[in-house]
């Protein structure tokens, strides 16, 4: 049975257990919710070693970082080490975005050490590894695909991107009002080269249902991808996004009746003030399932600077109902991302976590804000150092503009807390 079939049943499973107490949540009320699909506990029945995350309504806003090789970079040591970076940050959750060297392999050495959930875009290692058995992509069958899906379950891949969504229908769309920037997601783009070299159907789409039974069969969560997300603000919102998201949500309820887990993966660039609108409408359409969020990118002009691009959209996306953050590192749009970049972009998206934590209420999350004005106002730097989202920074910022004073370089004697000392208040 699935995590949403036990709470179907009533049933509190462990994972269930472990979300409960690290949320701080009734037992009941998350069976209740994971009953009614508002939360998804991501939770391979073989991935071992696992420390369950839930994602949905009413829980924090989780965090993902995406790792993963290229055809230029393709060293697993350097993936591991990334991998460690995620763990040592505190990301809620990893993804596998291989497309380099053996991404069997790659895969299978992640997610033997990773300890949060563990996702991956099944179709990267059929555009990689197919062509080196000698079938180029666009001539892969359907069964095939089916095949690659199933052994990446068995290898304990708790969530997937699959792009089911991404139909026939939506490409003609695509073809009466072209794009700005045209087609972005990698897997979007492949399927589409698929459908339209043989001029059938999405395999994903038109096999949807024994797609449902892989995933029941090990318990893998859906996470039903956006192929049509925009890639520059001007194609943001357009019809091609919202006939896919349409498709999405009648998806969701497939899953549901399937007793699979699912959630919805959502834009990519969007102007500020579609940002809102864009949530309000997935929740609409996908009967609340839980959002999972690239960015959004709320400018096109900022290369480099991309993880503070998106940590902005997330804030807002995030107050809006979104449930899961995907990072964007500063590498985003230039090149595949070192360890520093993995450790830029998810701090950034952490703050983003929280401020959507603040604006949606959630119990708890203020605390920490509090707590942490409070050691400033004491001057109190070790409690600021144990507080602060990233000691390692925060270490490294005070060593290099380090002071005698027990107030920062900043303002040393003109502190405004020694200033207000002194005159008792």
């Amino acid at each position: 049975m699935t995590q949403l079939e036990h709470a179907r049943a009533g049933e509190i499973t462990v994972p269930m257990k472990t979300v409960a107490a690290a949320e701080h949540l009734e037992e009941a009320a998350l069976v209740a919710a994971i009953a009614a699909g508002v939360v998804v506990i991501p939770a391979n029945r073989n991935h071992e070693n696992l420390r369950p995350v839930g994602i949905g309504k009413g829980l924090k806003t989780k965090v993902n970082a995406n790792i993963g090789t290229s055809g230029d970079f393709s060293g697993l040591e350097d993936e591991l080490r990334k991998l460690q970076v995620v763990l040592d940050c505190g990301c809620d959750a990893v993804m596998d975005l291989s497309t380099g060297g053996d991404v069997t392999a790659i895969r299978r050495a992640l997610l033997s050490r990773a300890t949060i959930p563990f996702g991956n875009v099944p179709v990267y290692e059929m555009m990689v590894d197919a062509p080196r058995q000698g079938t180029p992509f666009v001539s892969l069958a359907p069964e095939r695909m089916l095949e690659y899906i199933r052994r990446q379950a068995e290898d304990g891949v708790d969530f997937m991107t699959v792009h089911a969504g991404l139909t026939l229908k939506a490409i003609d769309k695509l073809r009466k009002k072209p794009r700005l920037a045209g087609i972005v997601s990698r897997g979007g783009s492949m399927l589409t080269a698929w459908m339209l070299h043989n001029q059938k159907e999405n395999p994903f789409f038109e096999r949807f249902d024994e797609l449902l039974a892989i995933a029941r069969e090990f318990d893998v969560t859906l996470s039903l991808g956006d192929g049509l997300r925009p890639g520059a603000l001007a194609d943001g919102s357009d019809w091609a996004q919202l006939e896919e998201l349409l498709t999405l949500g009648e998806l969701v309820q497939r899953s549901r009746r399937a007793g699979v887990q699912v959630m919805v993966e959502g834009p990519g660039h969007l102007p500020l003030p579609q940002v809102e609108m864009n949530m309000r409408l997935q929740k609409e359409v996908c009967a609340g399932a839980p959002f999972y969020v690239l960015g959004p990118v709320v400018t096109d002009i900022a290369p480099g600077y991309d993880h503070v691009t998106a940590a902005i959209g997330s804030a807002l996306a995030g107050a809006a109902g979104a449930d899961f953050l995907c990072y964007v590192t500063p590498a985003e749009h230039l090149g595949l991302p070192d360890e520093g970049d993995v450790r830029e972009g998810i701090m950034a998206s952490r703050i983003a976590a929280h401020v959507a934590d603040i604006a949606k209420g959630l119990p708890g999350a203020l605390d920490w804000d509090r707590r942490m004005a409070e050691a400033r106002r004491r001057l109190d730097w070790a409690g600021q150092e144990k507080l602060c989202l990233d000691p390692e920074k925060f270490q490294r910022v005070r060593k290099r503009r380090s002071t005698r004073s027990a107030a920062c370089s900043m303002c040393g004697d003109f502190c405004v807390y020694k200033v207000l000392e002194d005159l008792g208040l």
